[in-house]
């Protein structure tokens, strides 16, 4: 178990019946704590460069954002459909508990741009699946996609990675 575990609060049966949500904003909450996990992220991809980070609503804008300016990249928004101002790509997506879409600027990223998926959390894979269409429809290329915690039993780290991205997660947690 990683010290992160100890830091993450889980809420039985949120949003739905069943499900063991992994709060991270307690995680957040620790200011050593919360630095400590930005900079073993940033740590795995020391030496190597990155056009921008795309951070994934709502949690992968914080740690997106932080990274971003750690790393000298720009910063881009994947957010949830129709909260974005100007003309977009909408991807439709599958979750544990329902189908939702996720939107990004059409100019958000270049044709040939590197770009690290940034996100807190991978369950199912949905929402990372939907964001790496996305970044790849604009031209761009993403190899890489990080996240603090991942839920190995729900299947999404193996989906991210036969799409062709390697993987970086912090930490796990089981279903229990």
């Amino acid at each position: 178990m990683s010290w992160i575990n100890d830091h993450i609060r889980t809420v039985p049966d949120f949003p739905l019946r069943g499900i063991m949500f992994r709060d991270l904003t307690t995680l957040f909450q620790d200011s050593a704590a919360f630095k400590r996990m930005v900079d073993e992220l940033v740590g795995h991809y020391e030496g190597r460069k990155f056009d921008k980070i795309v951070g994934i609503e709502a949690r992968g804008f914080i740690l997106g954002g932080l990274m971003a300016y750690q790393m000298n990249a720009g910063f881009v928004p994947i957010r949830k459909a129709e909260k974005l101002p100007y003309e977009t790509r909408t991807q439709s997506y599958s979750k544990e508990y329902g189908t939702d879409f996720l939107e990004l600027h059409i100019d958000g990223v270049d044709a040939g741009e590197r770009i690290l998926l940034v996100d807190d959390l991978i369950a199912t894979g949905g929402t990372a699946e939907a964001a790496i269409s996305l970044i790849r429809a604009g031209g761009a290329v993403v190899e890489d996609a990080c996240f603090v915690v991942d839920l190995p039993y729900l299947g999404g780290a193996d989906l991210v990675r036969h799409l062709g991205c390697a993987l970086v997660a912090l930490t796990q947690f089981g279903g229990d």
